[in-house]
């Protein structure tokens, strides 16, 4: 279920953080979205970048819960936004950015769920990131309420992309040997389209890890030594 699924009850505007008025909603901190096919090399850019960085892997929903999307047989597919919680990914973003803390989920990949919560703060940090295979979902409401500084996809070859991606994998035991390889050949032949809906979406293409950090680096440093409202530009 995407946000705009959540139209009546469970909508962000009856959680009483959304009932601030207008002068106290000016925030804290601005997002930084960092998009990317699985294995691309998103996490790796946050890490070296010195800021707070969410991963929204965490957003995953617990594999018994409704709704959930399968492919051949009875496996859950997990590249389905569907399978993501897009509002409690939302809501935890637009907390940061306003009071500067929230609390995230700790989901465990091999056992698909949610183990427990942790919190999650920014300092003095007025950019951060998040970082995920879903991060466009967040680009048109973040945008909304102001809290996006920019939205950037990692573009980079396929083939590339699926070997570090079943390396990984392997090496942190996500999943048996012959779901990684038949995940990964469909990610593969799936790419080109997902990077560009992405794009539609809004999220900057760069063509190269480099390239990525070189962007976001780039409003970190405006962010930190100006002080001054962070737009993208142009």
């Amino acid at each position: 279920m995407n946000l705009s699924e959540h139209a009546g009850a469970d909508t962000p505007a009856e959680d009483p953080l959304f009932e601030l008025p207008p002068q106290a909603r000016k925030p804290l901190a601005k997002v930084i979205l960092l998009t990317g096919p699985s294995g691309s090399g998103k996490t790796a850019i946050s890490s070296r970048l010195g800021i707070p960085a969410v991963s929204l892997d965490h957003f995953y929903k617990d594999e018994d819960a409704p709704g959930m999307p399968h492919i051949k047989g009875n496996l859950i597919d997990w590249d389905d936004p569907a399978s993501w919680d897009s509002l409690a990914a939302f809501r935890a973003i637009e907390e940061l950015c306003l009071t500067g803390e929230t609390t995230v989920p700790i989901y465990d990949i091999p056992t698909n769920r949610s183990t427990g919560t942790r919190p999650f703060t920014l300092g003095e940090h007025k950019v951060f990131i998040a970082e995920g295979i879903f991060a466009s979902e967040l680009v048109a409401p973040l945008q909304k309420e102001g809290l996006l500084i920019e939205a950037v996809c990692i573009a980079r070859s396929p083939l590339k992309n699926a070997w570090f991606r079943l390396l990984r994998d392997m090496g942190e035991a996500r999943k048996s040997l012959p779901i990684l390889i038949t995940r990964g050949a469909r990610l593969a032949l799936e790419e080109p389209k997902k990077v560009g809906r992405w794009i539609d979406s809004g999220c900057k293409p760069a063509k190269s890890l480099g390239e990525a950090t070189r962007r976001i680096q780039a409003f970190i440093e405006r962010g930190h030594n100006t002080g001054e409202d962070i737009l993208p530009e142009g």
